[in-house]
């Protein structure tokens, strides 16, 4: 049941005046409700993936009251390491499994045998890898004593499986999002106001802005071996509005949603292609991601604290596991290993923190060297995007090819239609107008006079309608 559908529509309405007529005033009902909507949201993929959602959902709730009672520290280490090690199974079994076995009989096969082994017909679960580090952060924050374990069961079950956000995130920690489940919430007006409008945006930018671009970039890239080097860029381009209107859009759809509930999920998106420099970029992108990783990974490593050769180690390994984390396909550890390339030279000069405040703020339009810098920033990030968008190495490399070629300097063979660049320009121009707020209209129109402001909100959930018949899945269902 995709967000941008009517049958989501139906039971996302059904669901709030159940949550806040019948069940309002218990709220271990209202977490069981949570639950139960919950799973019921996530069968409409396949229920028989749930199973694995309650054996997470099992496994660190029990694991995490008996670390949080363990009486000595290798005993906390040791049920630390069963909740890891369980939770990485699942996770490594369904989403990695096929890649090792087909890069296991390559490497056979070079040293001359040929291994009869055949790959699985594994189904991926949709989100898993989401909920799964979101559960597995729970226990390593018990470990670490950051966090005490829950006893509340409906609570803890809710916690992990809490459907606006369980299918792409973002990837809550349990610190901050696990307390909302175990205090009383009451409806505020204010606050489910500020969610619709958020989850109008989400949506603009999914159906209208991701789909849209999506029809391109899939019809150059999926014909790339017919198109110049200038027509490949210009699907690279695409494909960067297309991932990041689908995501940045689901997340704004999924904290939007969630306010109407009473709850609070932490910000995934920052306009990450007003960035400065590649630092800045990882810092506003798939940042619930960012941190989990630089969190439970990185810092563990030593993180910056180490020579030269340590935190040139540290930010390879965070960004590989990063671009494994995406997919079984040597594309995405490619992917990840060119941010690392980009990255480094900021991190050794000591200039990966430089930017952290808003680009030109406080003022209409960038300053000559900003705008160049998020031309370079933007140009980086969408040619790592090739290698993000190809089907294989072999694919990449064919793109590549071409846009470094002198084809690179002629007409593209596909023209964008007059509306879809319009639409872009409004995108673009509305984005960076509100580029110092929480998402893109947060406060857009609210001095307007009302009849403007609500006929801005008509006229982008006009267009949003407008395009919503495709109903493409989200590209991060996949992951």
């Amino acid at each position: 049941m995709l967000f941008n559908s009517l049958n989501f529509a139906i039971f996302l309405v059904t669901v709030f005046l159940l949550y806040w007529f019948v069940f309002k005033n218990n709220l271990k009902f209202q977490n069981l409700f949570l639950v139960v909507v919950s799973y019921v949201f996530y069968s409409f993929w396949d229920w028989r993936f749930l199973l694995l959602i309650i054996i997470s959902t099992l496994t660190d709730y029990v694991l995490g009251i008996l670390i949080d009672t363990a009486s000595n520290q290798p005993r906390k280490k040791l049920l630390l390491s069963v909740s890891v090690i369980t939770n990485l199974s699942i996770l490594g079994f369904f989403k990695y499994c096929n890649f090792f076995i087909d890069n296991f009989k390559e490497v056979l096969s070079l040293l001359g045998y040929h291994a009869n082994v055949n790959t699985l017909n594994i189904i991926l679960p949709v989100g898993i890898s989401f909920y799964t580090f979101q559960t597995m952060s729970y226990t390593i924050d018990i470990y670490r004593g950051q966090a005490k374990a829950t006893k509340d069961f409906f609570a803890f079950s809710a916690f992990v499986s809490f459907f606006p956000q369980l299918a792409a995130g973002p990837i809550e920690r349990a610190v901050n999002f696990l307390p909302q489940f175990t205090r009383e919430r009451t409806f505020d007006y204010s606050k489910a106001v500020d969610g619709v409008r958020q989850m109008l945006w989400g949506f603009f930018k999914k159906v209208v802005i991701a789909d849209n671009c999506a029809e391109l970039a899939n019809q150059i890239f999926n014909n790339s071996e017919h198109y110049s080097g200038s027509t490949l860029l210009l699907g690279a381009v695409f494909f960067a509005f297309q991932i990041y209107g689908d995501f940045s859009g689901y997340s704004d759809m999924a904290i939007g949603m969630s306010r109407l509930f009473g709850f609070e999920l932490k910000r995934n998106f920052a306009f990450p292609y007003f960035s400065r420099d590649i630092a800045e970029f990882w810092r506003r992108w798939h940042i619930s991601l960012s941190t989990w990783f630089r969190d439970y990974i990185y810092v563990p490593l030593g993180g910056s604290r180490g020579g030269k050769w340590m935190k040139i180690r540290n930010t390879f390994v965070i960004f590989l596991v990063s671009g494994f984390w995406h997919g079984a396909n040597w594309t995405f550890l490619a992917w990840g290993a060119l941010n690392a390339l980009y990255f480094i030279p900021l991190m050794l000069a000591n200039r990966n923190r430089q930017h952290i405040e808003i680009v030109a703020f406080g003022k209409s339009l960038p300053s000559v060297g900003e705008f160049v810098s998020i031309a370079i920033t933007f140009a980086l990030t969408v040619l790592a995007w090739v290698l993000f968008r190809a089907d294989s190495m072999a694919h990449a490399v064919s793109c590549y090819s071409k846009i470094f070629s002198f084809s690179l300097f002629t007409m593209p063979q596909v023209t964008p239609s007059l509306m879809v660049m319009l639409l872009l320009f409004f995108f673009v121009l509305v984005e960076w107008i509100g580029r110092g707020n929480e998402y893109a209209i947060e406060k857009l129109g609210l001095r307007w006079n009302r009849t403007f402001r609500y006929s801005m909100y008509f006229s982008i959930a006009l267009a949003a309608f407008w395009f919503s018949g495709k109903e493409q899945e989200f590209i991060y269902f996949q992951f």
